[in-house]
Parts: C-alpha cells; sequence; structure tokens
C-alpha cells in the first residue's frame, strides 16, 4: 500500500507538470490525488495503524491546511478590496515615473520584493507583488519574467530574518543559529536577487510609458489600506512578542475592515469580496498540501539525514536545497534537526538559506509560487520550468556568497 500511494502522489504532481498537455485544471487534479491518498490511507492503513493514529496523522495535515487556507483567504480578501477600490493601481501610478526601463523596473521589484518579504508572509507578498505588476498591462512573455523574479525574491527576503520564514524561525529556536549570524545572509541572498534580475533583464531593452491618472480615494479606503499594513506589522509584532499565529493576527485584521466598511459606508456589500478570490488558488493548495502531508506519514522525508553519511555537509546542504523545491522545506527542515546531525555554524547558515531559498527552483517548491501559478495566467510548470537556468544561478550564486560569508566567522 504505501508503494501504491507513492504512485499516486507521484501521479498528483505529474498532473501539475502536463497541465498544459492535458488540458485538466491542476487545482482539479491535485485535489482528486490529493484526497484519494488519504482514503486509501484509511481503507488499507500502511503498517496496520490504529483508527486513532490516523485520525491523528490526518488532523495534524488538516490543522497545517486550514491554517494556511484561511491566512491566504484573509490576505486575499483584503488584497481584492483594495485592487477593486484602485488603490493599489493609484499607490503605484503615483510612485512610478512616466518613463522607466524594463532593466530598471526589474531591479526595482527584485528589491521590493526581498524587502517587503521580510517583514510580511511570503504569500502576501507576493500577492500584492502580482497584483502591481498585473496592473502594469506588461506582454505576457515579459510578465513571466517578473514574476518568476518575484517567487525568488520573496523567499530569498524571508531567509535572513526569523518573521520572514518558517524554517529560519525553526533552525533558531533549535539554537543552531543566532540573529546576528542570521543577519549575515541578508548580503548573499540580496545579491542572489540581483543577479537573478539582472540575467532576467539582459533581453529586456525597451522603455515603458505610463499614462498617469487621477485617483480619488474615499476616507474609508484609505483606512482600509492603513489597516492592511498594520495589520502586516501587527501581525509581526505579535508573533515576535507574544508568539500569536500569524493566521490569527490577520483574521483580527480582516474582521476590522470588516467593522469599518459597516460603520463607514453601509451600502457596501463588503462580504462580497470574499467571493471574488480566486478559489481555485485554494483548492490546488489544498490539493499541494494533501499530498504533501501523504509523502511525510510515509516516512519519505526520514531518508534525507542519511545524505549526510554519504557526501560532505556543504554539499549534502545544497542538495538538499535543490531537492526542497519538490518537498515542503518545512517538515524537510524538521527531519534534518531531529536527526540530531552535527554541523558547524556555517554549514547551519549554508543550510538555512538552502531551504529558505531552494524552493524557489520549481513552481510548486513554494507557496510564493504557488501563489503565483494560480494568480497569472500562463504560468505554468512548464512556463516556470524555462526559467530554471537563471534560478539555478542566482541560488548557487546565493549559497557561494553564504559559505565566503560564514568563513569570516
Amino acid at each position: 500500500m504505501s508503494a501504491i500511494l507513492l504512485v499516486l502522489v507521484a501521479l498528483g504532481f505529474l498532473s501539475i507538470v502536463i497541465e498544459d498537455i492535458v488540458h485538466i485544471d491542476k487545482a482539479k487534479t491535485t485535489l482528486f490525488f490529493g484526497s484519494l491518498v488519504w482514503v486509501l490511507y484509511f481503507v488499507v492503513p500502511p503498517g496496520h495503524l490504529e483508527s486513532a493514529e490516523l485520525m491523528e496523522a490526518l488532523n495534524e495535515n488538516l490543522l497545517d491546511i486550514a491554517t494556511l487556507w484561511l491566512f491566504l483567504m484573509a490576505a486575499m480578501t483584503f488584497v481584492a478590496y483594495l485592487s477593486s477600490k484602485g488603490l493599489i493601481d493609484g499607490l503605484v501610478n503615483r510612485m512610478l515615473p512616466e518613463k522607466l526601463s524594463e532593466r530598471t523596473l526589474m531591479m526595482i521589484t527584485g528589491l521590493f520584493a526581498f524587502i517587503f518579504s521580510s517583514m510580511a508572509d511570503n504569500v502576501t507578498c507576493t500577492l500584492v507583488c502580482i497584483t502591481v505588476l498585473l496592473s502594469l498591462k506588461l506582454p505576457t512573455d515579459k510578465l513571466m519574467r517578473y514574476v518568476v523574479l518575484v517567487v525568488f525574491s520573496t523567499n530569498a527576503g524571508g531567509a535572513a530574518l526569523i518573521t520572514g520564514d518558517v524554517t529560519t524561525l525553526m533552525i533558531f529556536l533549535a539554537g543552531k543559529v543566532a540573529i546576528p549570524n542570521l543577519l549575515m545572509l541578508v548580503l548573499p541572498a540580496m545579491t542572489a536577487v540581483l543577479v537573478l534580475a539582472w540575467m532576467l533583464s539582459l533581453s529586456l531593452k525597451s522603455e515603458l510609458r505610463f499614462e498617469k491618472h487621477e485617483y480619488h480615494f474615499s476616507r474609508g479606503d484609505v483606512m482600509i489600506g492603513g489597516l492592511f499594513f498594520l495589520t502586516i506589522l501587527g501581525t509581526i509584532g505579535g508573533n515576535v512578542a507574544f508568539g500569536i499565529p500569524p493566521v490569527l493576527s490577520f483574521l483580527f485584521g480582516l474582521s476590522l475592515m470588516f467593522m469599518v466598511v459597516q460603520f463607514m459606508n453601509r451600502d457596501e456589500p463588503i462580504l462580497d469580496y470574499i467571493r471574488r478570490i480566486e478559489f481555485d488558488t485554494l483548492l490546488f493548495f489544498l490539493g499541494v498540501l494533501l499530498l504533501v502531508g501523504m509523502l511525510k506519514e510515509l516516512g519519505v522525508l526520514s531518508y534525507f539525514p542519511e545524505l549526510y553519511q554519504y557526501m560532505p555537509a556543504m554539499v549534502a546542504n545544497f542538495v538538499v536545497g535543490l531537492l526542497s523545491a519538490l518537498f515542503d522545506n518545512v517538515p524537510l527542515t524538521a527531519a534534518l534537526l531531529k536527526s540530531g546531525i552535527d554541523m558547524d555554524l556555517r554549514e547551519w547558515l549554508t543550510l538555512t538559506y538552502a531551504v529558505g531559498v531552494g524552493g524557489s527552483l520549481l513552481a510548486i517548491g513554494s507557496a510564493a509560487g504557488v501563489v503565483a501559478m494560480s494568480k497569472v495566467e500562463g504560468l505554468t510548470f512548464g512556463t516556470y520550468l524555462r526559467y530554471s537556468g537563471y534560478l539555478l544561478v542566482a541560488y548557487s550564486v546565493g549559497f557561494a556568497g553564504v559559505v565566503a560569508v560564514g568563513s569570516l566567522l
């Protein structure tokens, strides 16, 4: 049964890859295979697990899924409201000059995503960045380059701060690295972003012209925009100071938005904005997380610590980063921490960078990639894969930078 479940999980991921060939939406196929493997898991339990153990495994995975689902729902509702009111378009219109080269825009996009993701959750950062890019009405082939950069920059920006990436926080809490050590990752990670931006912009030689418009916002819309920003700051502060889960802070922020709109404009059908969010994105997330959860239950991730018995730690860390594009980096990091691997500070820093950034190499390797693939029409697994060479070079440059910086310790 374990072998059958692994084959079905592989087929689930394969359905994402061949979406362009079979023309079946990846949200449908991943949900089908994701729910099927769990049904079979209960029908014929591997290792003759008891019913209570099966329920515990399912509940643990459903808790992770529900947390991400609710967070996504809250963030996407905020963005849907602000987009419909033109607030995001208006801010972009005011901030950007009338003329801007495509190469300059590439650099600005990469640095903005890098900095914003260190303050906000990766999902929120990706949603905001993609909403801005879509408002610029870029040609599809050029838009893909900017979106790929956003995914990489978002993951790279969060790797150096405990508030930016869960795996970084896990390694920090395990006592493997200290905050001053983590800050040393900022320069190598930013260098990787700039290198990728430079490579992706080599073929971009045009100049973009933006038509300036006058945008008028109501006092209530401006308040909601400010509330969104405060919700992001409150999520970070609440998590650091009191350990409040980000999903709880965002749901509270969403409830405040509902109350503000209720009292500012009673005629506004505020709950309708929940219906405007892309539920195919949420279903895709659900399917992918069910598949990843099954891999965790089957113990696939427990084999990764064995890599360190056959190759040097630095090489193994580099490879683990590549593999995190296929496997969820959170349980992967947890498996490595529990294995008792003995590494020095420099090696733990390279692992922190690797598991934080390596997921960018594939569209399904990170939450940012999955959101981008669901939000941008035309961005598929195959389309994203065309840029894998650029992404691998950027990832390698950042990894080498971390090795160099770590040698100074």
